[in-house]
């Protein structure tokens, strides 16, 4: 996963010189998460390596196609679930979410107004009609509570790229293309704000979408009328979203990923502590349940 420039940097030290026991740990802690969710794989299905920052394809056991991946930043980072991606969105409209609205969208309005223009974006109020932004205080708003939804419309510079794969969940989280292509060149790439960003996402389009008439001549001509298009999938694709830090690939090669964001050494600690037996399984359970809707 290292960057192909030919010089024996920093990160190739640190690969070189990681311990032997370290790369066992990786090992190990990998083959754990791999208990957690192996025997629910199908022979069709979209998994995404959020750690390995790629997405593939896999078609009776396959990878038909693989691409480059950006996924959440070290802190907004991308969540481990899965899912059943269920349609596809062309030209989509991206309606600025709380987080977002919050720390980025609403300092940027409140230092210029231009801004809202500048991200063809537009302010809805709770009926969903247009506001002029311009009479608006905004010096009033901290995010939480604004009374307004932002709206960013269509086009190639919609956050969401020109296509989104909808995969429902509690999340919000999902697949889309991205106007920041450039960022694909990174070796390392958590840069979005949780959803994973995919490289060439029109194929993966035509690929889902074959058996619906849409190749990459319809999926043009779709997106240059600029109108929002759902496309619902004619079967459910299961779809995961999980964190290897070590894998192999199809030809039995071990593979090994930067645990970038931090969370190997408490599934370690876990494995080598003592084996925990509880009482009252069910109403353990119970209790943790309340305790995460009390405090979620």
């Amino acid at each position: 996963g290292l960057a192909v420039d030919g010089v024996v940097g920093k990160a190739s030290f640190e690969a070189l010189n990681m311990p032997v026991e370290e790369r066992v740990d990786k090992l190990r802690v990998n083959l754990e998460r791999g208990r957690w969710v192996l025997q629910d794989f199908t022979d069709t299905f979209v998994l995404a390596n959020i750690a390995g920052f790629r997405v593939n394809y896999v078609v009776d056991n396959e990878v038909v196609w693989s691409a480059r991946a950006q996924v959440g930043q070290t802190y907004r980072q991308t969540p481990v679930f899965k899912a059943e991606m269920k349609y596809l969105v062309f030209n989509p409209t991206w309606t600025v979410p709380p987080t977002v609205l919050s720390k980025d969208v609403l300092p940027a309005v409140q230092k210029d107004i231009g801004y809202l223009t500048k991200k063809n974006m537009v302010v809805l109020d709770r009926n969903g009609r247009v506001v002029d932004p311009y009479s608006i205080d905004w010096s009033r708003y901290n995010g939480p509570n604004l009374p307004y939804t932002i709206r960013q419309d269509p086009g190639p510079e919609n956050a969401l790229g020109r296509v989104k794969f909808i995969l429902p969940n509690k999340h919000f989280v999902f697949l889309h293309d991205t106007p920041s292509k450039s960022l694909f060149d990174r070796a390392e790439r958590a840069f979005s704000s949780g959803c994973i960003r995919v490289q060439n996402p029109f194929e993966l389009a035509e690929i889902l979408l074959a058996d619906q008439g849409y190749d990459q001549a319809r999926i043009t001509q779709v997106l240059e009328s600029g109108k929002t298009e759902n496309v619902y999938l004619t079967r459910p694709v299961p779809t995961l979203l999980l964190y290897w830090t070590a894998f192999t690939t199809l030809e039995g090669n071990c593979n090994f990923r930067k645990d970038v964001y931090g969370r190997d050494p408490e599934v370690v600690a876990a494995l080598d502590g003592p084996i925990m037996v509880r009482k009252g399984h069910k109403v353990e359970r119970e209790r943790v349940m309340k305790d995460l809707r009390e405090n979620r």
